[in-house]
C-alpha cells in the first residue's frame, strides 16, 4: 500500500483504515486467548499440551462476547470520541460572532477545496499547535489553541487550518482515529489482565495434580508455569503490536498535508513561519499520545527516528524549501521565562533602587543664552539696533 502521490496516498489510506479495523479485532482476539491460557495455567496443574487444548476451548466460548464486546466499543467510539477528545484538550464550538478571524479563513478554505466546512473549536491552551478529528463529514472538526491564535498572523493561520484541512480531504484523520481506538482497547484489555494475576490470590492448584495422579487422567503435569509466560508473551504481544501500528503509520501524510496547505494558500513561507513558530512550542499538557498524535507537530517523538510519528520540523521545511520555494528563516528562539520579580532576592531588589537613586536627574534642554536680554533694545528687521 506504497502511496507515490496525492491520490494513491488518498486510496492507500481508505485501505489502512480497513486493514486496522481487521487488526483490531486480531488483537482482540489474540489478548482473549491469551487471557484463558493464562487463567488454565494459573487455576489448573497439567501437561502444556492440555492446557493449550482446554484455553482453545474456552476461546471459542468466549468468541461471541469478545466479537460483541469490540463491536460496541466502535460503535461508542464512533458516536463519542470527539467528546472524550475536548474533555482532554478542553476544547468548545465557537461561531463566526465569537471568532469572526478564524471561522472566516477556514471557511474560505473550504468553499476553495470544495469541501464542507468543518466544525471549529478552540482550546483554551498555551501552547501553540492544532488539530482535526472525526470519522466522516458530519463529525470533522478542527481545534486551534489560544496560543496559537495569538502567536500566529493570518497568513501563518491560514496555512495550519490549510494543513489540517488537507488532512482531512486525504483521510489522514480518520485513520489516525481508528488507530487510536485501538491503542485504547488493547491497553485497556491488557491492563485489565495484568491487573487480574497481579492483585489477586490466584496460586497453582496442587490439588488437581494429586486427583489426577489418583484417577488415573492422562493430562499430566508441569505445564502451569509454562502457559503462563506463553500467555503473558502473547500479552506483551499485542500490546506492542497496538502501539506499533500507531507509529507504523506513513509519516508522508504530514509532508502531504504540508503540500496541500501551500496549494491552498500559494504562500510556502506562511507554512514554514507557522512551523517554525510553532516549533518546540506544541505540548499541550494533559492531552494523550492518541491526541498529540493527531497535532500539526509532536514533540513526543521517539528515542529513535522509526518511532518518530512525525517528520522533524527541520525536514518538513526543507521539504517546502525544496519543492514550493519557500524561504526558511531556520529555528526561532524560544521566548525568556518571565521573571516577574518572584526569583529576586532581597539584595538584588536594593542593588536595583540604589541605582536608581544614583541616576542624575535629567533637566530639560535649556539654551546657553536666553534668546532675548531684559534691558537691551528690541533687534531691527536688519539685526540689532546700536546705540547712537
Amino acid at each position: 500500500m506504497a502511496a507515490y502521490g496525492l491520490y494513491t496516498h488518498i486510496r492507500a489510506n481508505r485501505w489502512r483504515s480497513f486493514v486496522l479495523i481487521g487488526g483490531l479485532f486480531f488483537l482482540v482476539y489474540l489478548l482473549v486467548f491469551a487471557a484463558a491460557l493464562l487463567f488454565e495455567g494459573l487455576t489448573q496443574e497439567a501437561s502444556l499440551a492440555w492446557l493449550l487444548r482446554k484455553a482453545f476451548a474456552d476461546f471459542r466460548q468466549a468468541f461471541p462476547y469478545a466479537t460483541a464486546g469490540t463491536l460496541i466499543w466502535l460503535l461508542i467510539a464512533y458516536k463519542h470520541h470527539q467528546k472524550l477528545i475536548d474533555a482532554v484538550t478542553g476544547g468548545r464550538d465557537v461561531t463566526r460572532k465569537e471568532e469572526p478571524r478564524l471561522y472566516n479563513l477556514l471557511e474560505n478554505l473550504s468553499i476553495s477545496r470544495g469541501l464542507p466546512m468543518p466544525k471549529l473549536k478552540v482550546a483554551d491552551n498555551a501552547a501553540l499547535n492544532a488539530f482535526a478529528t472525526g470519522l466522516n463529514q458530519k463529525q470533522y472538526s478542527i481545534t486551534v489553541t489560544t496560543g496559537l491564535l495569538a502567536a500566529l498572523d493570518d497568513a501563518e493561520l491560514e496555512a495550519v487550518l490549510a494543513h489540517e484541512l488537507t488532512h482531512i480531504r486525504n483521510g489522514d484523520v480518520r485513520m489516525m482515529v481508528i488507530a487510536g481506538v485501538i491503542a485504547g482497547v488493547i491497553a485497556f484489555f491488557a491492563e485489565l489482565v495484568f491487573r487480574m494475576v497481579f492483585n489477586s490470590n490466584w496460586r497453582f492448584s496442587r490439588s488437581s495434580e494429586r486427583s489426577s495422579s489418583s484417577s488415573g487422567d492422562d493430562r499430566g503435569k508441569g505445564g502451569g508455569i509454562a502457559a503462563v509466560l506463553i500467555a503473558l508473551a502473547l500479552i506483551a504481544v499485542a500490546w506492542f503490536l497496538s502501539v506499533f501500528i500507531r507509529y507504523a503509520l506513513s509519516r508522508s501524510r504530514e509532508y502531504l498535508a504540508d503540500a496541500g496547505a501551500v496549494e491552498l494558500t500559494k504562500n510556502p513561507d506562511a507554512m514554514i513561519m507557522a512551523l517554525r513558530r510553532i516549533e518546540g512550542r506544541g505540548e499541550i499538557e494533559g492531552a494523550t499520545s492518541a491526541v498529540m498524535e493527531m497535532c500539526v507537530d509532536n514533540p513526543r517523538s521517539g528515542l529513535i527516528d522509526l518511532f518518530a510519528t512525525h517528520p522533524s520540523i527541520e525536514d518538513r521545511c526543507a521539504a517546502l524549501v525544496q519543492t514550493a520555494g519557500g524561504h526558511d528563516p531556520g529555528p526561532l528562539a524560544l521566548p525568556a521565562p518571565e521573571n516577574n520579580g518572584a526569583g529576586e532576592t532581597e539584595a538584588a531588589k536594593s542593588e536595583s533602587a540604589d541605582a536608581i537613586e544614583d541616576t542624575p536627574e535629567e533637566k530639560p534642554f535649556l539654551p546657553g543664552r536666553p534668546p532675548i536680554e531684559l534691558g537691551s533694545p528690541p533687534p531691527g528687521p536688519w539685526g540689532p539696533q546700536r546705540e547712537r
